[in-house]
């Protein structure tokens, strides 16, 4: 018969030889202190490694700047404001100077995307998403998102917000060679199903949407267009990527934390006054309460900073981008959207089928300090979730360190090195840390 602790054990989601190590470091500290310091130790190992030695592609990742970095340390962390931006709003007295910066932060946020609200309280972009599927449909509706093998991503699926919302999802057809929607499918689809929303989100994301002609479609029957830009949220803002707002979509969330490069959280953007009740009444007192003002801070600062880099960096994320899949593919690697010139975004994505699937590529470059991530691919069904076909390669951190296009061009020869084993992973590894000594630095900010 199996007891109580066997079945938790057995039930458990996480890695079990991992949570095994720790629970043997616990039990072997003689004290609460010393379990502490192993916490401090795992946290200065993962900074020396990841912050210093690594050349980090993830696509979702971006280093903050000295100033993004302190404030979300500071003592305002430790105060709670909850309710809307005002005193009479507020449920605790003694938020003067928290309404100084929460009202500077959404102001900011308006300014660098150009609209008309915005919200900051969002300590995820999936919590946005499901703020804006509560606020804009009702359990039932028919909405359209992208499936993931073709770059959707779960927050829009059935395992995600919109599947606890209780709504029948169906697929938005997509153009597996042009890798965006494939507009007469869509059209064709949408008048039979007739969505309340279509949802357009994607976590890999090359090229735009056609959003003003999908925008037409749907008005038909009084459907809307919501732009999940967690990844290209960055781009649209430094006028790099399409403009959703103002293309036809009536409301957009995003991550801070990916090409925006501020702290891990969620933004969400409307022009529309007739929804303002319906979303920011989601927001408050629905998904959000106390919401980390120290990260509210360090966001508002990064926005500042976005206003006088943003457009610069993101230019130069995208010229990364492109010159890093031209010269993997010019290596003998397959890259996605070769014919469009590879990506208009801060990714590429590689098909590694010549090399094995994109699990084993993906573990084989972190043993070399390469980190990237393994990756469906449209000829991928989602059952290959575990062993893809391709790999997602990204460019905003090693952009924000300084690197620019010559530079993709080393890069590109670290990761055939490895894929073709040319050189053991343990060489490359040390030629990567030997390179990584010149770009310490963080650039496109004021410190």
């Amino acid at each position: 018969m199996v007891n109580v602790k066997e079945k938790i054990v057995q039930n458990e989601v996480h890695d079990p030889s991992v949570l095994r190590t720790a629970r043997e470091i616990i039990e072997n500290c003689s004290s609460p202190r010393l379990i502490q310091n192993e916490i401090l130790n795992a946290v200065e190992r993962n900074e020396l490694w990841r912050g210093k030695e690594c050349l980090n592609l993830l696509a979702p990742e971006a280093p903050t700047s000295p100033t993004v970095r302190n404030l979300l340390a500071s003592e305002v962390g430790t105060r709670a404001a909850e309710g809307h931006i005002g005193p009479t709003q507020r449920w605790f007295a003694g938020t003067t100077h928290i309404d100084e910066i929460e009202a500077l932060c959404v102001e900011l946020l308006k300014k660098v995307f150009k609209s008309n609200y915005a919200d900051h309280r969002l300590v995820a972009s999936m919590v946005g998403n499901l703020a804006v599927y509560s606020a804009l449909t009702k359990p039932g509706d028919n909405i359209m998102t992208i499936p993931q093998p073709t770059g959707g991503h779960s927050s829009n699926r059935y395992d995600g917000p919109a599947g606890i919302r209780g709504l029948n999802i169906f697929d938005v057809p997509m153009d597996s060679k042009e890798l965006t929607v494939d507009l007469e499918a869509f059209t064709k689809k949408a008048r039979e199903i007739k969505p309340r929303l279509v949802a357009l989100g994607a976590s890999m994301t090359l090229f735009p949407f056609p959003l003003k002609e999908m925008s037409k479609i749907v008005e038909e029957w009084g459907g809307k267009i919501f732009f999940d830009g967690a990844h290209q949220l960055g781009l649209i803002g430094g006028g790099q990527f399409q403009d959703p707002l103002r293309e036809g979509a009536c409301i957009m969330t995003g991550s801070a934390g990916k090409t925006f490069s501020g702290p891990q959280s969620g933004i969400i953007l409307w022009n529309d006054p007739e929804i303002n009740k319906s979303v920011t009444d989601a927001i408050f007192p629905a998904l959000a309460a106390t919401h980390q003002v120290n990260r509210v801070a360090a966001l508002a600062a990064a926005a500042a900073e976005f206003l006088a880099f943003g457009q610069e960096y993101m230019e130069q994320i995208v010229k990364n981008a492109q010159a890093l899949g031209k010269a993997l593919q010019e290596k003998g690697v397959t890259m996605l959207g070769s014919h469009k010139g590879f990506t208009k975004t801060h990714q590429v994505i590689a098909d590694v089928r010549a090399f094995g699937n994109g699990l084993e590529i993906a573990r084989k470059l972190g043993e070399a300090n390469i980190i990237t991530n393994k990756n469906l691919i449209p000829n991928d069904k989602p059952e290959d979730w575990d062993y893809p076909s391709g790999l997602r390669i990204g460019t905003t951190e090693v952009t924000r360190l300084g690197m620019k296009e010559s530079e993709m061009e080393i890069v590109a020869d670290f990761i055939l090195n490895v894929l073709e084993d040319k050189k053991s992973t343990k060489t490359v590894r040390n030629e990567i840390i030997d390179f990584r000594k010149s770009y310490q630095k963080i650039h496109y900010c004021f410190d």
